[in-house]
Parts: C-alpha cells; structure tokens; sequence
C-alpha cells in the first residue's frame, strides 16, 4: 500500500484493490459516504462474504448537500465501535470519488494514517450515454453490491 501523499491522504486505489485490502486485511474498514438516498436507490457495497459491514456516514447531508459538520466525531465513534486504530487501513467510497476523498483528506487530518480515495467510486465516471455504472467504478468492475 502506498504512504501517505504529498494530496494530504493515503491515496487513490481502485475497487478491486479495495476489496483485496478488505479481504486480506481484518482491521480494513470500508467507509461510503454517500448520501441517505444513493444507498437506498442506488445500491451499496456488500461485504457479507468478508463477513464485515460498510459504514455508512454521509460525507453531504441531503436533500441539503451541505457538509455533515459530524462526519468526523461519527467515524471516529464507528471505527472505535469496530475496534479500528488510527493505523487500520480506512477506504472512502462516494459515487465517483470526489466526496470520498474530501473525506479520506480530512480523516488523514484528524490522525489516521491509512486513509484511501476509492477511485471512480461506487459507478464511476458518465458514459457516452450520460449513463454511471458501466464504465469504472465498484458496480462495473463486478464486485459484491445489493439494493433495496
């Protein structure tokens, strides 16, 4: 895994590394900071076969999409529920990968040494067809999802 960038975080890695850590790596917490309503019509991340579970903590309130001035103190209190030190590997996922790394910048800020930008996100970039989903991004590159 690489150190610590000169980007104020970890680093970006993609789905498929970020599922590898997950699995090869028990203390390895995945983190999506979508909003409330992604996760629900959208779909998220399913680490039963790892048997681990997402944190969900929304990096943007909705409908409001300000900043959940929270994030921080409710991560914290999560991981340490989780029995995560500052050292455990942290990955941030977000639909494309621009929330998540906000998040995984800030995280590094407050203290911990291993915080990961999922990058292309949970759908990744728009296709030619202003479609997410296909191209990059945890759905496309087959990993383990569920949706209500």
């Amino acid at each position: 895994m690489p150190d610590q960038s000169a980007a104020g975080y970890a680093g970006d890695i993609s789905p498929s590394e970020a599922y590898s850590i997950l699995e090869k790596d028990e203390s390895a917490v995945l983190v999506d900071v979508r909003t409330k309503a992604e996760w629900a019509y959208v779909g998220a991340p399913d680490l039963a076969a790892l048997g681990k579970k997402t944190l969900f903590i929304e990096w943007q309130e909705f409908p409001s999409m300000t900043v959940n001035s929270n994030f921080a103190a409710k991560l914290e209190a999560a991981l340490r529920e989780k029995g995560a030190g500052r050292d455990a590997p942290v990955l941030f996922l977000c639909r494309s990968g621009a929330r998540s790394r906000a998040a995984a910048i800030a995280m590094t800020a407050a203290g911990h040494t291993q915080c990961f930008n999922i990058a292309d996100g949970f759908e990744g970039p728009l296709d030619e067809q202003r479609h997410r989903g296909a191209t990059a991004g945890w759905k496309a590159q087959g990993l383990p999802w569920s949706q209500s």
